[in-house]
């Protein structure tokens, strides 16, 4: 927000009222300052790489989650489940999808997925007893 209005001060003589009011042209800068933010974060993720050990690491975590999972006789249960149901759960809780994202890369609307889910968690419960 500073730096909004740091600009904003800098540039106030480029103001000119023949064009639009004032609170537009700050309305302008305040804009683009947020959209120019966006851009940069959105740049900075795409940058940023994975060294080889972070893909072991994680790699390593979903095989002891895998081995927990089925410790515990949860595969079992998922199993029960039908099988666009099991593929909303297994991707939203194991392996760390959100709702929109998983909807945007499987190309399944997003509304469908919360159906899914819903379902799922009903016969889950069903399931279990609980």
């Amino acid at each position: 927000m500073q730096d909004i209005f740091l600009k904003i001060w800098d540039r106030i003589d480029q103001y000119d009222s023949s064009k639009g009011k004032l609170f537009t042209w700050m309305l302008n800068i305040a804009r683009n300052q947020a959209i120019d933010k966006t851009r940069s974060k959105e740049i900075s993720k795409d940058q940023k790489t994975k060294g080889i050990d972070s893909l072991v690491h994680t790699i390593d975590r979903q095989d002891a989650l895998e081995q927990n999972i089925d410790g515990i006789g949860l595969k079992e249960v998922l199993n029960k489940l039908v099988a666009e149901q099991r593929f909303v759960v297994e991707h939203l809780y194991f392996k760390g999808y959100s709702q929109s994202e998983l909807a945007e890369e499987f190309n399944i609307p997003l509304g469908t997925v919360k159906t899914r889910l819903r379902s799922a968690m009903q016969q889950l419960r069903s399931i279990v007893g609980a």
